[in-house]
């Protein structure tokens, strides 16, 4: 064993050094100038398929992101092979900020909302009249996730041949919401497909509802089969006949410029992110009359100032209706 004298100097001593001094640190994160922009067209575990020009890339998310995740819709800077063959990755650098989101929580009382869909125009809330009957209240709760995100809705009614629309567009003619109606004959020949396009030319579009109401079968009669194909559509599953989407997907319009986004049914559509002062800006009739509001006002108490505002003249009685029962939505009731 070697000894060291009083003079512990010399050069030839080991040190360990220590894991501060071997690795420095620093904030300064690459900035990937020459990274390639793409659109998230589906996430799965982890896995997102993208469309970079003309190609589909397989991507992960770079480790310095954090736990920032893309989502479907996502515009997103890609770094590494970029050629969309079999078995290659490439790396997600950067998320580019987002136009609109469409957000959801489990439920009322759950404070993590969920982004389901980014940079969407608009927000397609799908319902049957009949075989299942209506949910108004969902409904409901997905148009105050549209005005919330900044998405625009439309009224899709399907099944018009099992039951007439009159009802439910009584229910919703003050929001001055469009609305397209269609029936199962409409679909199977075509017909209705073609009048949702029209909607949906030049626009991304998102498609909400719950099962059984038509949305996927829509969806498939709005872009063919070897389009979905062509996406790297990866995320669905086709039993019996029936197709049945298990997360987002992104799917480019045939005939006109556009996307759709189709989503999983839902059950419930959780509005616990929801402030009452952001639904209020898609009633641009109203929103004036808010600024003799008290502090924090729900809208729904005695000391709202739309109250006076709609007393004297400035908006009709039924518009302040509509927004005090969409806001009312966020409290959860059984049924919804």
């Amino acid at each position: 064993m070697r000894r060291y004298g009083k003079h512990t100097d010399e050069d030839d001593i080991r040190t360990r050094p220590g894991r501060r001094n071997t690795r420095p640190r620093t904030n300064i994160r690459p900035k990937h100038e020459d990274a390639a922009e793409g659109m998230v067209l589906t996430v799965d575990r982890g896995r997102l398929t993208v469309l970079v020009d003309d190609r589909i890339v397989m991507a992960m998310k770079a480790r310095e992101l954090g736990r920032k995740a893309a989502v479907v819709g996502d515009r997103v800077a890609l770094v590494g092979d970029l050629t969309g063959k079999k078995d290659t990755l490439a790396r997600i650098v950067r998320i580019e900020g987002r136009t609109s989101v469409l957000r959801r929580t489990a439920d009322d009382d759950d404070p993590f909302e969920r982004v389901v869909v980014a940079n969407a125009d608009q927000l397609a809330i799908v319902t049957a009249l009949a075989d299942p009957e209506p949910r108004p209240r969902l409904i409901d709760r997905c148009l105050v996730a549209a005005f919330d995100g900044g998405l625009e809705p439309l009224l899709v009614m399907t099944k018009s041949d099992l039951a007439p629309p009159a009802k439910l567009l009584e229910l919703y003619g003050d929001l001055d919401i469009p609305y397209i109606v269609t029936s199962r004959d409409e679909l199977e020949n075509g017909g209705a497909a073609d009048r949702v396009r029209e909607q949906l030319g030049g626009r991304v579009t998102a498609f909400v509802g719950h099962s059984g109401v038509g949305k996927t079968t829509l969806v498939n009669a709005l872009v063919p089969e070897e389009r979905r194909r062509s996406t790297g559509h990866v995320n669905a599953v086709t039993g019996r006949g029936r197709h049945t989407t298990t997360s987002a997907l992104a799917l480019p319009l045939a005939e006109v410029d556009g996307w759709v986004i189709d989503t999983p049914g839902v059950r419930s559509f959780g509005l616990a992110h929801v402030d009452p002062s952001r639904v209020i800006h898609a009633f641009p009739d109203l929103e004036p009359g808010t600024e003799g509001c008290p502090r924090a006002c729900s809208h729904d108490e005695p000391d709202c100032a739309l109250d006076d505002w709609v007393a004297e003249g400035h908006a009709d009685q039924a518009r302040l209706y509509s927004l005090r029962r969409l806001l009312a939505t966020r409290e959860p009731t059984e049924g919804d």
